[in-house]
């Protein structure tokens, strides 16, 4: 990560968070960059699931512990409520060939917006206009593109809604090259609402059996839902990470796990988010105050250093890329300096990275 000091502080408020008059130390996406050797991105994911690497880092004191992540239990409370995103990755990434042309087109699907209309990133996206239809050897599916979206995007309507889940792979990320024997590897296995297009991938490392012994000792398990979308894909490109344009991702906070929540706070025990995508959830539930409030809809909150957290007292969570909202997220749970550190430590260890890569709580 960048070595250099931050700028002098400055005032800042807006929606994200930030109470009126909070100080905050102004930062610039670069504050977020830092150099990982390829060797070091996870192609294939550990098993057993939980047997991947976990560092556990104390706020408190700096402390910094190498454990493995099936160890986790050890540093869990009774009392303690695990919040997991039980989204579930849908086979989003379609090959097609252009009508009349025959060349071949990439489709991921980001987000449906009506029946059979999606919006979509096209690859490669300068040959494919309004109009142009794009057809599919399986199911007799094909669709046409009817409009630009923002940011680049394409909004496709389908022939049969219903094809897609026979047509469709599961997308990997970018950064995966290798294929993935069995799908479900690219699941939590609590998911269960379909909608997203990547995985959220710090519960990749819970299995059935640790999710029961955690029950066991008495820590309570809850669920949001946020469909994982296009920003997932999108690094931070503006110089202040305030400009950013977050896309917007739906998700739900049921009222009995809101009530679940509350109560926690209220007696005194810890949350803790199992994945940014979770803890994005909360947060937008507790923006306006008065409590963790239950809600259904889109949100494009952008979490940043100077951020007042509401609702999480811990997190768990993978590494991530450079220059991403999801590491400014983790600096500003944890600090923009202790995060640096750890990244390099990591590093310097030999920590697997990403998606399959390993996880760390944050305490």
């Amino acid at each position: 990560m960048s070595k250099h000091p931050p700028n002098k502080s400055t005032l800042y408020v807006n929606s994200t968070g930030l109470s009126k008059g909070h100080i905050i130390t102004s930062m610039k996406t670069s504050d977020f960059d830092y150099h990982l050797p390829p060797e070091f991105i996870a192609q294939t994911p550990i098993e057993p699931r939980d047997h991947s690497r976990l560092m556990v880092l104390s706020r408190a004191d700096g402390s910094v512990e190498h454990r493995r992540f099936f160890e986790i239990e050890s540093f869990l409370h009774e009392g303690d409520v695990l919040v997991f995103n039980d989204s579930r990755v849908i086979p989003a990434r379609l090959i097609g060939r252009k009508g009349g042309s025959g060349g071949k087109v990439e489709i991921l699907l980001l987000r449906r917006l009506n029946q059979g209309l999606w919006e979509t990133l096209v690859k490669p996206g300068r040959r494919v206009n309004v109009g142009a239809r794009i057809e599919f050897t399986a199911d007799g599916l094909w669709s046409e593109v009817v409009e630009w979206g923002e940011r680049g995007t394409r909004l496709i309507r389908f022939s049969d809604e219903q094809a897609l889940e026979r047509v469709g792979l599961v997308p990997l990320p970018p950064y995966i090259h290798l294929p993935l024997a069995d799908p479900e590897r690219y699941q939590t296995v609590y998911s269960r609402v379909k909608g997203s297009v990547a995985a959220p991938t710090a519960g990749l490392h819970f299995t059935p059996e640790l999710l029961h012994r955690l029950e066991e000792r008495g820590v309570h398990l809850a669920f949001v839902t946020l469909h994982v979308g296009l920003d997932t894909f999108s690094p931070v490109r503006v110089e202040d990470p305030r400009s950013h344009p977050m896309h917007k991702e739906y998700c739900e906070l049921r009222e009995e796990v809101a009530q679940q929540l509350n109560l926690a706070k209220a007696e005194g025990r810890r949350i803790i988010g199992v994945g940014t995508t979770t803890v994005r959830v909360l947060e937008q539930g507790a923006l306006k105050g008065g409590g963790i409030k239950a809600f259904r809809g889109w949100t494009d909150i952008l979490i940043l250093p100077g951020h007042r957290f509401r609702t999480v007292d811990g997190l768990i969570t993978n590494f991530h890329l450079p220059r991403s909202t999801l590491l400014m997220l983790v600096s500003a749970f944890a600090s923009q300096s202790f995060i640096r550190r750890v990244y390099e430590e990591a590093i310097r260890l030999g920590y697997r990275f990403y998606s399959f890569g390993d996880a760390m709580l944050v305490l």
